[in-house]
């Protein structure tokens, strides 16, 4: 009974901490609303297949993709204004043979939108988009002479139009009337050769260079790009990319494709597999063969990839 005092002055002091702490609470404002939305995922996607004195031979061989994507999106009343980064990096190995790049890619994405009401799905949109590549591509087996390096080369598209932004069905429509491309080739012998369409250097008779090649090229031009995102199946996401675009003063209506599909199947939270293709046709790049161990550019080809890979995802 001696300690009844100190135990309720103990029990006192504990409720009217209690209590301030709860009138704290209740009267505090609330934190200062965001209206910045981000995501953040990596993901690494591994194949591996060795063998063992296998009757019917086969080369050993392991694979890997690195792919990152990070997005940020504003939006507060009629204003929109989605970024989003992505960058992949795929390296295969193969028995008896060296180290080959099967994938790199760099894409910046930036589109500011207004509407006139916040019923409308059309706003008035302006957009950039770049792309190039971490390191220096070859046409295999030739790893003496770079076909591509990074910024040779870079495509910037700016421009303005219209956009119709649906998010329940997650989908994006973009038109432009008025873009401008413009093409780096930031490598000397890569533009002498006037390689993406860049104009080349000129040479007189006796093959001594006049000027060099242009580093750069601007067309203005015509742009439409779409954006879909859709669940076909339970675990099951199908997305699909298309860019399309034809400059208005060379060749009006020749139309530079880049079209990218992709279906994602989630097995848990962190696991994931995916089948997807990309294809490509630019008039402007001219496809290189191997012909009698000379490096020979052709004409202008439809460039095709597909993927399929199972790894890990992680989102933050």
């Amino acid at each position: 009974m001696r300690n009844l005092p100190l135990i309720f002055g103990f029990l006192l002091i504990l409720f009217t901490s209690s209590a301030i702490a709860q009138s704290e609470i209740i009267t505090t404002k609330p934190d200062t609303i965001s209206y910045w939305k981000g995501k953040n995922e990596i993901g690494l996607d591994v194949s591996q297949i060795a063998f063992m004195n296998w009757s019917i031979g086969g080369n050993s061989s392991i694979s890997g993709l690195l792919k990152g994507k990070f997005t940020r999106t504003y939006e507060k009343n009629n204003v929109t204004w989605f970024n989003e980064v992505l960058m992949r990096y795929g390296i295969n190995k193969q028995e008896d043979r060296e180290l080959r790049k099967t994938d790199d890619a760099i894409q910046i994405n930036s589109t500011f939108g207004y509407r006139n009401d916040t019923i409308s799905k059309w706003y008035h949109s302006a957009k950039f988009n770049f792309n190039t590549q971490f390191t220096d591509g070859y046409s295999y087996p030739n790893r003496e002479i770079a076909i591509s390096k990074p910024f040779a080369p870079a495509y910037v598209f700016l421009g303005i139009g219209a956009e119709y932004i649906n998010k329940e069905e997650k989908l994006n429509f973009y038109i432009s009337p008025l873009t401008q491309k413009t093409t780096l080739v930031l490598d000397e012998r890569l533009a002498n050769q006037g390689s993406f369409g860049v104009q080349p250097a000129v040479y007189d008779e006796d093959g001594n260079m006049i000027s060099s090649g242009k580093k750069s090229k601007t067309e203005l031009g015509f742009l439409v790009t779409n954006h879909w995102k859709t669940n076909v199946y339970k675990n099951i996401t199908f997305e699909n990319r298309l860019s399309l675009y034809s400059d208005y003063i060379n060749k009006f209506g020749n139309i530079d494709v880049d079209w990218q599909m992709q279906l994602d199947f989630v097995v848990n939270e962190y696991v994931k597999a995916n089948i997807g293709t990309h294809l490509i046709y630019d008039d402007d790049i001219k496809a290189k063969e191997e012909i009698n161990g000379q490096q020979v550019t052709v004409g202008p080809k439809v460039q095709l990839k597909q993927t399929l890979g199972i790894g890990l995802t992680y989102l933050f």
